[in-house]
């Protein structure tokens, strides 16, 4: 087991749909304990392997206690919605309200391979429908409002992870450029 670094928006791995797993081996049960310490360490509510770089349909999740994974989901969503916030571990610091179903039945396997079916609603189901989106190559911020998502993008575009906002650089009006001295 090892923490991997989280892949920051911008990134083209989080803007590719991963491929379903085929083999439940020992490098799936690898990067199923990565993505889990990595997950803890940060500590986020769940975390997709494109996050840390790796193009397979697997999350983690760490909910109300419970730490779990799912491999290659397939969902049922409520049509009953709930609005709350939202964060992401490839956004640091953003944070903003989301609309997802309020509940969810998500099919998939264990790493070893064995079919799981995973129920939740509320904080469970918000978790399950953000960490398979990152599967799809969609992010949180696709999900917001046009104005909420104009609000995110200029908080991203001003945060330090990001690059920031420019120094301001204060030039003596007696300044020359371009000449050698």
């Amino acid at each position: 087991m090892a923490i991997q670094n989280i892949r920051l928006f911008g990134d083209p791995v989080l803007r590719t749909p991963a491929d379903p797993v085929v083999d439940f081996d020992k490098e799936l049960r690898t990067l199923v304990a990565d993505l889990t310490e990595t997950m803890l360490d940060a500590p986020g509510a769940g975390l997709a392997a494109p996050q840390i770089g790796v193009g397979l349909r697997v999350f983690t999740y760490q909910v109300e206690g419970v730490v779990g994974h799912l491999v290659n989901p397939e969902l049922t969503l409520s049509a009953e919605e709930q609005l709350g916030p939202e964060g992401c571990l490839s956004f640091p610091e953003l944070r903003f309200d989301c609309r997802r179903a309020l509940s969810v039945v998500a099919r998939g396997w264990s790493m070893w391979g064995e079919p799981v079916v995973l129920e939740g609603s509320d904080y469970l189901a918000r978790a399950i429908q953000h960490e398979t989106d990152h599967l799809d190559g969609i992010l949180f911020i696709d999900r917001l409002d046009p104005e909420q998502r104009k609000a995110a993008m200029k908080e991203i575009r001003e945060a330090e992870w990001f690059g920031g906002k420019p120094p301001t650089v204060r030039v003596s009006p007696h300044a020359t450029f371009g000449q050698a001295r």
